[in-house]
């Protein structure tokens, strides 16, 4: 599911997340996941750290995914989307969208999905 969100909280929100996995796709469609350092200042997301494969895929197709898993049991994975860059000896993420999102069955009361139906549980940041 994807929504739309407002990116001004997401360095807030990236602090209590300072590693993730930076998925990025190979030209031949294979998903590289490597973990990485994050920071985020001015709207872009710093990321720290990088491979020679994942700055090979991101030449082909600077699409990228950040991923987080939950800080907690049937808490939130934080995914954020956009396009990425070398930026010294690692990468520059520009932020397109970002979502917390777990299944309806890890939580606790009632869902936040704006969408009737749909199985899961998803705020937006």
């Amino acid at each position: 599911m994807s929504i739309p969100v407002d990116l001004a909280g997401l360095a807030a929100t990236l602090a209590d997340h300072p590693e993730g996995y930076l998925l990025t796709t190979s030209p031949e469609g294979r998903v590289k996941a490597v973990t990485v350092p994050v920071s985020a200042a001015d709207g872009v997301v710093h990321i720290a750290a990088g491979s020679r494969g994942t700055a090979a895929n991101l030449a082909a197709n600077p699409n990228a995914t950040l991923l987080f898993p939950p800080l907690e049991h049937h808490g939130y994975t934080l995914l954020v989307d956009g396009t990425a860059a070398p930026e010294g000896e690692g990468f520059r993420l520009t932020p397109t969208s970002a979502v917390l999102h777990r299944p309806a069955s890890h939580a606790d009361g009632e869902t936040h999905s704006p969408h009737e139906g749909c199985g899961h549980d998803c705020k937006t940041v």
